[in-house]
């Protein structure tokens, strides 16, 4: 017996753990159950009504509290506010942490409720019940109920998805399990076929009770839109509101009631890419989601594992966009490509001569042949058939260690004579200096495309004595401007190179109507608005002479993993999730808990199949079709690409058997093929994950021929997508089998089987269409996923170790943004804006610094000597700075209202039935700014509303504009750090430290510009007539953004760090540092600053 098993049978293994702590649930909920089914429909309804009010009254005296925090707010010194804010978040968190003690102790009458109701659905096709005004809303707009006289009669049968459904399903015991490990916030994997969907249903009716919202997350707009009309029915005849954002246009009226629902339908992008567009709203009218509350993700692995790799973007032109090199260079590559080709022919042909032969050093010139022939082109054909023949491949793998020992030490003498080397593991292609100098060619500047020494370069001008400074400034400048220019010519050509020679058409992307489109390799779909990064789509674009996009500006951007882990509370279901377990805990610290089938699975699971080459491969699944078609049962096929499926169809075509087609180029039938797809001999060919979420339901005479087949035609990289495809076949019981079919040129035998597979497969010597099943060859599959596995998770980890960094950046400014936004903080955050600027130049030791900082930022001069600023304590300076500044601000703005007051009186008096908003101009003495304001609420404020609103306005548009200038410089600095590895430095580490001073740079920018503008703010003598209307306040225009996904051509889509929002100037002479207002007294009083020794 072994370890694990000793372990396992003391304390018991997880699936039984976690059994244990589910069951008592599951019995609670049958020992409510029978009380529930006795009660009329009414009564039922009424049951619902019963348990809202109970969990809203739980937190009834939190909700008071905070209805009088939030009335005292105006009656409160500005600088004490912070505490009444702070105080609302805490009781905030309190109301949702006893809404989760309530959902439990409801929780056995609510899975009562929707499981009698799915019963009284299933048992009657009419349900008769007295009319609200509820029901009286949704017959308007819904076929399955209609209004009676009193009553509202809600019918068995409505249409989801395009097709009729008639409800015949009633929760199982396995179901109540697996609604309670969804409601606790856990992942619950169940086999296909289980009714993910209908477990669903419980948690998100008991989670929708609170009235926060429920938010049902799923992979596409079919299924969101279909599952929102399937089990809409079931909340609604309990008085849930249902809606699907995806129905909706994004920034409408009609988006933001769908997330006033009770229970919200969506796609994971359109939940993302709707937080980005709220964070650029200018008006609170614009903002379309709530708080991020509860979340329950379908398909959890495909949106959390499998999309987590590409960051949510909104982006827009910029300047020079369109300035492309792509096209300039595309003829210099064809002609390096081409070169490289020929190349690599010749050494092919070369081996394959030279290994016949029985001299030894002939045989060794021959591997080193063919070792070059590899690192030219490893993706040719030719080479690949002839790695697959006995004894070469082991032959090739010898050589390659010859010349990697010692760190590759010898490696240049294999790449010398090639014009690139390609590392096709880690997705690389470097040029050669044969190559720099086939594309330089005869031009009069050999250094064309070679990227200077810049380190040495600056020091020997810095060691120039023979330059004045201001000669060595303009020297530094030519050279800098010199090297961007030759760095944009590499970057330019590295990525072409790729295009040509790593990504190839109807594989990695399609051509459909004059646009490139991103497949998605795990599920064969087409990425619709995704874009590889760093140029690389441009580079694809030129390859294929379509239109080369312009390039663009991050203006928002967020990855799926930061979006979820926002909510309170993030559940999610799928079929495959164990083999993730781990990455589900470290990332996002959810468990899966796996949830035992309603009935034993049948499938039968046969061993792989491996065969030496991919024509004998292909023929052999066939000729597997052709006999199992006869058997009257039907197949579905599973390819990894665009490509194999249409080689299949032609096949199958040439033989003359009935088939469909399910790929990224034909993918609108979707549903209609797979739900056809368990019909009598039909078969189908389907990329692997297509068709996720339609059920395969089989015929009577198929069940009796054996149910459905699938066969998958090569393995995948993930082991979970092979699980998924087998999954298809044996639900609920059903009887169907699924075997792999793997050639040893497959991708995945290729770059990861070992030395060790290649030489058995000569040993076990098997003869051509022979097919082999081997114990080690499976284990050595397995290995490979695992290593692919490894390397995968280690990319989103990488990302999202990159993106933690811009994460808390984005949660400071989006946070400051809201308040500026809502309005109802913005005092409080101007007050601490003010402190900051008061005390940095303080803690500089330069008395005129500080003099000319407070005149440009704070326009007032310093209230104390230099004689004080040099004796003084630094805290009684800010404080004293502080009440000053503070002092002239009131002024400024009571004067603001003064001046605009009469103004406003006389157009609302005379002409106040004309305008609703009006537009005021303030100016700062180097710009104007046209505040818009509502005319009535600036005449009852007397214009206080006026001053609200331009601070409103200049802080959203100062907060804007620098963190659309730090993303880009976050964005280029993240491409700089990929040298520091060259200087054995960890790049995340550089990219943390230099992202902390961006983001101090950042806070000073918008302290110092927001601090600036509303000092000097000033409105010229206005003309009563000579007024704007301002046009009615409407929802932003966010047509000219582009929403996409940016699939990583490289990992690292990096983000930056939070701190502290004071600038900390580094001087050696004074160590002291003045406290912050809100900070703890330095006296050990226990009290804040500011109402201690910080008091005047």
């Amino acid at each position: 017996m072994g370890f694990n098993e000793i372990i396992g049978n003391i304390f018991g293994n997880k699936a039984t753990r976690d059994m244990k702590e589910v069951q008592p649930w599951v019995a609670k909920v049958k020992a409510a159950y029978p009380e529930v089914a006795q009660l009329d429909n009414n009564t039922l309804r009424a049951k619902t009504g019963e348990l809202k009010k109970y969990i809203r009254d739980a937190a009834g005296k939190e909700r008071e509290r905070i209805e009088e925090l939030k009335a005292s707010i105006e009656q409160t010194e500005m600088e004490d506010r912070e505490e009444i804010f702070t105080e609302i978040d805490k009781t905030e968190k309190k109301i949702l942490d006893i809404y989760e003690k309530v959902l439990d102790e409801v929780l056995p009458v609510a899975f009562s409720i929707v499981k009698e109701t799915a019963k009284r659905f299933t048992e009657n096709e009419e349900i008769v019940v007295t009319a609200t005004e509820f029901d009286r809303t949704l017959a308007a707009t819904k076929d399955f109920v209609r209004i009676e006289g009193d009553n509202a009669i809600y019918q068995n049968h409505w249409m989801a998805g395009g097709n009729e459904i008639v409800w015949n399903m009633i929760h199982y015991d396995v179901q109540l399990f697996g609604g309670v490990v969804l409601h606790k916030g856990k992942i619950a994997e169940m086999a296909t076929g289980e009714g993910k969907t209908l477990v669903a249903t419980l948690p998100v009716f008991l989670n929708a009770l609170t009235g926060n919202g429920v938010h049902v997350v799923t992979v596409n707009d079919y299924l969101s839109k279909r599952d929102s009309e399937w089990m809409g029915p079931l909340y609604q005849f309990h008085g849930l509101s249902v809606d699907c954002i995806d129905r909706h246009q994004p920034n409408s009226d009609a988006r933001r009631q769908a997330y006033l629902a009770d229970i919200t339908f969506g796609t994971n992008n359109e939940f993302g890419f709707d937080y980005l567009r709220d964070n650029m709203a200018i008006s609170p009218n614009d903002l379309v989601q709530r708080q991020h509350n509860y979340a329950i993700v379908d398909e959890v692995d495909s949106v959390l594992i499998d999309d987590a790799r590409t960051p949510l973007i909104i982006s827009g032109p910029v300047p020079k966009g369109d300035d492309q090199l792509f096209e300039e260079f595309r003829p210099l590559v064809e002609k390096l490509v081409e070169a490289q080709r020929a190349l690599a022919t010749k050494y092919l042909s070369d081996a394959r001569k030279l290994i016949a032969s029985d001299n030894k050093k002939d045989v060794e010139e021959g591997f080193l042949a063919l070792y070059r022939s590899h690192k030219s082109l490893p993706k040719n054909k030719a080479l690949i058939k002839f790695l697959s023949e006995q004894g070469i491949k082991a032959g090739m793998l010898k050589t390659e260690e010859i010349y990697m020992e010692q760190n590759n030490k010898r490696m240049h003498e294999v790449t010398e004579p090639l014009y690139f080397v390609i590392e096709e593991k880690l997705n690389s292609v470097d040029l050669t200096d044969r190559g720099i100098d086939l594309i330089t060619g005869k031009s009069e500047d050999q250094t064309l495309f070679v990227l200077p020494d810049i380190a040495a370069e600056l020091s020997a001008l810095e060691a120039d004595t023979s330059l004045t400074e201001e000669q060595k400034l303009e020297k530094k400048d030519a050279f800098m401007t010199n090297y961007s220019i030759k760095s944009e010519r590499a970057h330019t050509i590295s990525q072409l190179l790729k295009a040509y020679t790593m990504f190839e058409k109807d594989d990695e992307y399609v051509v459909i109507d004059g646009k490139v489109k991103i497949v998605d390799e795990q599920t064969g779909r087409i990425m619709e608005g995704r874009r590889y990064s760093e140029g690389l789509h441009q580079a694809i674009e030129a390859k294929e002479q379509v239109k080369v996009e312009a390039a663009t500006q991050t203006f928002a951007t967020i990855t799926l993993q930061n979006y979820f882990r926002m909510y309170h509370k993030l559940a999610g279901m799928t079929g495959t999730a164990e083999t993730e377990a781990g990455e589900f805990w470290n990332i996002y610290k959810l468990d899966v808990v796996v949830i035992p089938t309603n009935r034993l699975i049948v499938r039968k699971d046969m061993n792989d199949r491996v065969y030496k080459t991919k024509r004998e491969k292909y023929k052999a699944v066939i000729e597997e079709i052709d006999r199992l078609v006869n058997d009257g049962r039907p197949v579905l096929v599973g390819t990894t690409s665009v490509e194999i499926s249409e080689m299949l169809s032609k096949m199958l075509a040439m033989r003359k058997i009935e088939h469909n087609v399910l790929n990224a180029k034909l993918h609108q039938k979707e549903a209609e093929i797979v739900a056809k797809a368990g019909m009598k001999g039909i078969v189908t060919i389907a990329t692997n994950m297509a068709g996720r979420g339609t059920d395969i339901k089989l015929s009577p005479e198929v069940v009796a021929a054996g149910g459905l087949a699938i066969i998958g035609t090569e393995r995948h990289e993930s082991r979970r997508v092979d699980r998924q495809l087998r999954g298809r076949a044996g639900r609920q019981g059903d009887p169907g089998s699924s075997v792999f079919f793997i050639s040893l040129e497959d991708d995945l035998m290729r770059l990861f089987s070992s030395e060790r597979i290649a030489g058995v497969m000569d040993k076990l010597g098997f003869k051509e269409g022979e097919m082999i099943e081997h114990t080690m060859i499976s284990n050595s599959i397995e290995r490979a996923q695992k290593k692919v596995e490894e390397n995968n998770f280690g990319i989103r980890k990488h990302l999202l170790e990159y993106d933690d960094v811009m994460n808390k950046q984005r949660t400071v400014v989006y946070t400051k943004r809201r308040h500026a936004l809502m309005g109802e903080r913005i005092g409080m955050d101007i007050t601490n804006m003010v402190w900051d600027r008061c005390v940095a130049p303080i803690e500089s030791n330069d008395y005129e610094g500080c003099r000319m900082s407070y005149l440009q930022t704070l326009a007032m001069e310093v209230p104390f000597t230099e004689n004080e600023f040099r004796e003084e304590k630094k805290e009684i300076l800010a404080e004293k700075s502080f009440n000053q500044a503070v002092a002239n601000y009131k002024r400024k703005t009571e004067y603001l209202a003064q001046i605009a007051n009469p103004v406003i009186k006389q157009i609302y008096e005379n002409q106040g039935h004309m305008y609703e908003n009006i537009l005021i101009p303030i100016t700062d003495g180097k710009r104007m700014y046209n505040i818009s304001c509502n005319l009535k609420a600036a005449y009852e404020s007397e214009c206080k509303s006026v001053v609200r609103s331009f601070e409103k306005s200049i802080l959203l548009h100062v907060i804007d504009e620098a963190w659309m200038e730090n993303l880009r410089e976050l964005d280029e600095l993240k491409h700089a750090v990929r040298n520091a590895s060259y200087e054995q430095k960890d790049p995340l580490l550089i990219y943390k430290l230099e992202s902390v001073n961006l983001f101090d740079t950042l806070v000073n920018k918008i302290n110092n510009q927001t601090i600036s503008i509303l000092m000097r703010g000033q409105i010229p003598v206005q003309d009563p007539s000579q007024v704007r209307q301002a046009a009615p306040e409407k929802r932003q225009d966010m047509s000219k953004y582009r929403e996409n996904r940016q699939s990583l051509s490289n990992p690292g889509q990096g983000e930056a760090a939070q701190r502290d929002t004071r600038e900390v100037k580094r001087e050696p002479i004074r160590a002291e540092k003045v406290a912050g207002r809100n900070d703890p007294c330095p006296c050990g009083s226990g009290k804040k600053y500011k109402n201690c020794h910080g008091k005047n």
